[in-house]
């Protein structure tokens, strides 16, 4: 699965880890966040993140 990162702070969601903090569990994909998920460090939505080139 892709990662993505925060436009913003430079967070980067791993879906093999999630976001278990805020209810995302391991596994999920970028594309299955919930619709309310918001980055854990500042707060944007998943609009503000871009696909990690690997």
């Amino acid at each position: 699965m892709k990662k993505y990162i925060c436009n913003v702070c430079s967070y980067i969601y791993d879906p093999e880890i999630g976001d278990t903090d805020n209810g995302v569990e391991a596994g999920t994909a970028f594309e299955a966040l919930p619709t309310d998920w918001v980055c854990p460090l500042c707060g944007v939505d998943v609009s503000q993140f871009d696909e990690v080139d690997e």
